[in-house]
């Protein structure tokens, strides 16, 4: 697992134009979802869909809503689902965010590294199905 953190900003994918301030998130590989302050989500418009539980790296269950959002970090970009974060929560980026953005986290220089996207071809598939 690898820590470090990056500055991102959401996006309301209904009206573009509405875009949180950029926010410190600690890029966690251990986590599966990005997890923002809930209240700066709601200030673009962004709204619950529905509510997720969640454990955490103590055992605590927790449950929060969670929305849909365009995520930006450095020159990257993605559509993923967010977590709405309470108060005392972190502000994490999980692994889907960074699987969205397409690219691995560089454990020593403490960045992204682009990476192309890994695509089964259908000969290859149909190969493996005989």
């Amino acid at each position: 697992m690898s820590m470090f953190k990056v500055s991102i900003t959401a996006t309301n994918p209904k009206r573009e134009e509405l875009i949180t301030p950029a926010v410190e998130a600690l890029v966690d590989t251990g986590s599966e979802l990005t997890w923002l302050p809930g209240e700066i989500m709601k200030t673009i418009g962004i709204t619950p869909r529905r509510e997720r539980t969640f454990m955490t790296a103590n055992k605590t269950v927790r449950t929060r809503p969670v929305g849909y959002a365009i995520l930006r970090s450095e020159s990257f970009e993605t559509n993923d689902e967010v977590v709405f974060a309470q108060p005392g929560d972190m502000t994490l980026l999980g692994v889907r965010t960074i699987e969205g953005f397409c690219v691995m986290v560089d454990n020593i220089g403490y960045r992204f590294v682009a990476t192309t996207t890994i695509v089964a071809s259908l000969p290859l598939a149909e190969a493996i199905l005989k």
